[in-house]
């Protein structure tokens, strides 16, 4: 999945400011997919020159509304319809695990303590998420469907992180 992707489908549930994406994907999209700022503005310039969004609205301090243009629900569409996803993950934490060898045992315990209580929180936080009231839109469907793939990946990491802590390191 590319960043493009993920502001156009986010383009078109609503037009957004780039603060809005900004917080849309830290409160949503971050499960699947984490943006920065950084990342962001950048990657809009480039689909606001490309045609695939348009600048609808300028407000205070120099915000801008972006929504998608016919063009961009093409490119999503297309995007969705014809490319394989990349299954590959990168994971900061994980990769710590392959190297844990070379800190002391103590050490290596304590990393996956972190990591469970991290990942306890995280689950903790999907699992209030998916106790409120959802409609049942297709978008809100779909919502849901990601939802609860993030609840049973978190739920396997959880598992398996106190497997971990049952060897000894």
């Amino acid at each position: 999945m590319s960043l493009r992707h993920a502001l156009l489908g986010a383009l078109a549930d609503r037009p957004r400011t780039g603060y809005a994406l900004l917080k849309h994907f830290g409160q949503s999209l971050a499960y699947a997919w984490p943006a920065s700022h950084s990342q962001i503005y950048p990657e809009l310039a480039r689909l606001l020159s490309e045609g695939l969004i348009e600048e609808t609205e300028t407000g205070p301090r120099g915000s801008r509304t972006y929504a998608l243009t016919d063009a961009g629900l093409a490119e999503v569409r297309r995007w969705l319809r014809e490319t394989e996803p990349d299954r590959r993950v990168r994971s900061d934490a994980a990769l710590r695990t392959f190297f844990l060898w070379l800190l002391e045992p103590g050490e290596a315990r304590a990393h996956l303590l972190r990591e469970r209580d991290h990942t306890r929180a995280q689950l903790d936080e999907l699992e209030r998420i998916h106790a409120e009231p959802a409609g049942s839109s297709g978008k809100e469907r779909a919502f849901r469907l990601a939802l609860e793939g993030g609840i049973a990946v978190t739920e396997a990491r959880l598992a398996w992180l106190d497997a971990a802590l049952d060897e000894p390191l």
